[in-house]
């Protein structure tokens, strides 16, 4: 965002109008940089990886995964090419996805303080509670974003490589092909949901800083950290209450009917840590003297 951009009249500020300018071009800001295009580009990569992986396996007749190795769902994606989106999912949330949306957020207030715009946005007398709102949401819409580019990359590389057809749920179940497809959004939906408690964490983590490198280093570590001590029987005290612990929860999205108990779980955590986070960047925020 330029600073023509920023410094303008009080009533455009303070106008919706305005508002939706503001998060617009932060929205742009994300999406024009090379690292969000590479990060995407990534993403969109890993379902290739796997679709061929899983084609190259079988190409003997084998089944995929009947040893039990590989992501949740691989075993049914040569029967199934939609079942590469779920694999696809399950793949990268634990971390790609997570990492993805940690550099973005980390890098949405340090980046800016390092290259020394962070003054002239706060020019404009929207306030920096609005800025702090809008550089959220674009972060949010990253997350959304990311999300749909896994499914999508997922299901061209399905169809292009499976057969698709009628859907069996983990409950043994068949739904039609369209049934399933309308699953597989809900379960896209679902993964972007999870990804807005790290989402507020890298966003704190960007106001304490005016590195943007040490921000995003420092919440890809506290993901890995974090990750490691879900996966310790010894701390099963604390677990639920860590913001990766429900994150594959999504599976029962394909059982008749849904099991919501975890669904749950999992949205009333991430709003928790939403709300705590997002509470602490703002408090931080607006207190702090930018010089830069």
């Amino acid at each position: 965002m330029s600073q023509a951009d920023v410094v303008v009249g009080g009533a455009r500020a303070a106008s919706p109008l305005w508002q939706l300018s503001l998060f617009r071009s932060e929205v742009t800001s994300v999406f024009r940089r090379w690292r969000t295009i590479a990060l995407l580009g990534v993403l969109a990569a890993v379902p290739v990886l796997v679709g061929v992986a899983v084609k190259i396996e079988t190409g003997g007749g084998g089944a995929a995964g009947h040893d039990g190795a590989g992501p949740a769902f691989i075993s049914q994606v040569t029967n199934n090419g939609l079942f590469l989106v779920f694999t696809s999912l399950a793949a990268t949330l634990p971390f790609f996805l997570p990492m993805a949306i940690g550099v973005v957020a980390g890098d949405s207030v340090a980046g800016e303080a390092h290259a020394g715009t962070l003054r002239y946005l706060l020019v404009a007398p929207a306030g920096r509670t609005r800025l702090l709102c809008a550089k959220y949401a674009s972060t949010l819409v990253f997350c959304l974003a990311a999300t749909l580019v896994v499914a999508v990359s997922a299901l061209a590389v399905g169809a292009l490589l499976f057969p698709l057809g009628d859907v069996t749920l983990i409950s043994g179940t068949d739904v039609s092909f369209g049934e399933g497809l309308l699953r597989a959004l809900a379960i896209a939906g679902v993964v972007a949901l999870s990804l807005i408690g790290i989402a507020a964490l890298g966003l704190f983590v960007s106001t304490l800083t005016n590195s943007g490198i040490a921000a995003m280093a420092t919440t890809v570590g506290l993901l890995i950290t974090v990750q490691i001590m879900d996966q310790f029987p010894q701390l099963h005290a604390v677990q639920p209450y860590l913001f990766p612990h429900y994150w594959l929860s999504f599976a029962d999205l394909l059982r008749a009917p849904v099991y919501w108990d975890q669904l749950l779980d999992n949205a009333r955590l991430q709003a928790l840590y939403a709300a705590v986070f997002f509470s602490a960047a703002w408090a931080r925020f607006t207190s702090r003297d930018v010089t830069s």
